[in-house]
């Protein structure tokens, strides 16, 4: 057999950055992560909900990027946001339609101002079109700030699942300007600190322990107390992408989906009214019950864990778990097989081994989810007296 192998090194530059007033006159982190050709473009997209809670936004971006010398063109959109424009190919052929109209290049700049399925789907347009250009993510929710938003994935849904379709690329800069976070309503803004409870259990222990001490700031949203879990919580999640050792998840092992399999089920079962935030709260509750009673986790770590998404005013159960297929299954089970099958290859769910510190294991017995599931239950009937 004849032919040659060749090893091809990429390096990336995951540029995130923390702020307040992105867009005011004398706010330079974003005009120093700016490069130009002097031919270089600009069309920024804004999810329209973020619009409307921010009157001046758009005049703001298009004061700020005018000030700057070298760019030839810069033009804003206003598409619909929410887990909605992920649902079907129309803001992602609006987007298209967009960089085809504005004729932008390689060398040009695409920005995302909205949340996390907002910056999924115009990612994932930013990622396709010329085969990939220059995308910049503003996220405004705590959700997209403290997770999805510093990441490396974009897509949208397909066939009645999470992010089908879609592609990995890390975007040339993530700005997270925390001014964004209190147009959000408590429940959405206090829910997004899920998936820093959700980093904090598989990474980092002390982390968690800040959490606790924390709880009724957190609960009550107090600003400096919220943006440091933001922080925390996004650099935990962008160390993990950067030195994990697989940013693309080539491998089986996805501790940033710990709660995860439930959790997009769930979604899906709910036909996506339940919100990603309280489905990965749900699922967190499962799999940290599940982590304890297959041996792994002590019983009064599980019931911390619990304990504290209640306290943050998080949902620990939801009727979605007793819908039944055909045969009497929990439809929500199928999530398992869907999970493998979207990594590939063998099952691999991560569990437990202790607060901070995740394992990975291969199968999941039914009986004992199904014991877990009804003792959600209880536990979220208690917390309401149902």
């Amino acid at each position: 057999m004849r032919g040659k192998d060749y090893t091809i090194t990429l390096n990336f530059e995951h540029r995130i950055r923390f702020t307040k007033g992105a867009f005011s006159k004398n706010n330079t982190v974003l005009s120093e992560l700016l490069e130009t050709n002097g031919k270089a473009k600009v069309l920024v997209f804004i999810e329209k909900e973020v619009a409307k809670a921010f009157v001046n936004l758009e005049s703001d971006v298009l004061s700020y990027l005018g000030n700057l010398e070298g760019f030839q063109q810069i033009t804003t959109r206003i598409l619909v946001g929410g887990e909605e424009c992920k649902r079907d190919e129309q803001v992602l052929r609006a987007a298209w339609q967009a960089v085809e109209e504005d004729k932008i290049d390689r060398h040009s700049y695409i920005f995302a101002i909205g949340g996390g399925a907002f910056l999924d789907v115009i990612g994932f347009a930013s990622t396709t079109a010329h085969r990939g250009c220059r995308f910049v993510r503003f996220p405004t929710t705590t959700l997209s700030q403290d997770d999805s938003g510093s990441g490396v994935k974009n897509g949208i849904n397909a066939f009645g699942k999470k992010n089908w379709i879609g592609a990995f690329s890390v975007p040339y800069a993530v700005i997270n300007d925390f001014e964004f976070l209190y147009t959000q309503s408590e429940h959405v803004c206090r829910s997004g600190l899920v998936e820093a409870v959700k980093v904090a259990l598989v990474r980092d222990k002390e982390f968690f322990l800040w959490i606790e001490e924390n709880t009724d700031n957190l609960r009550n949203l107090k600003p400096d107390v919220l943006e440091k879990a933001v922080e925390r919580s996004a650099i935990q999640h962008s160390d993990h992408i950067a030195q994990g050792g697989d940013p693309f998840e080539l491998g089986s092992s996805r501790p940033l989906d710990y709660g995860h399999w439930a959790a997009h089920k769930l979604e899906q079962i709910s036909d996506f009214t339940l919100s990603h935030a309280d489905a990965v709260a749900v699922g967190l509750a499962l799999d940290t019950l599940y982590s304890w009673k297959a041996g792994f986790l002590t019983e009064s770590d599980a019931m911390r864990v619990v304990s504290l998404l209640q306290q943050l005013d998080m949902p620990i159960y939801n009727e979605g778990f007793a819908k039944l297929n055909e045969k009497g299954i929990r439809y929500v089970f199928a999530g398992i097989e869907e999970f493998r099958e979207h990594l590939g290859g063998e099952l691999t769910v991560m569990m437990l081994d202790d607060l901070g510190k995740g394992k990975d294991v291969h199968q999941l017995d039914t009986q004992l989810l199904e014991e877990c599931i009804e003792l959600l239950k209880q536990l979220s009937c208690n917390s309401i007296n149902c």
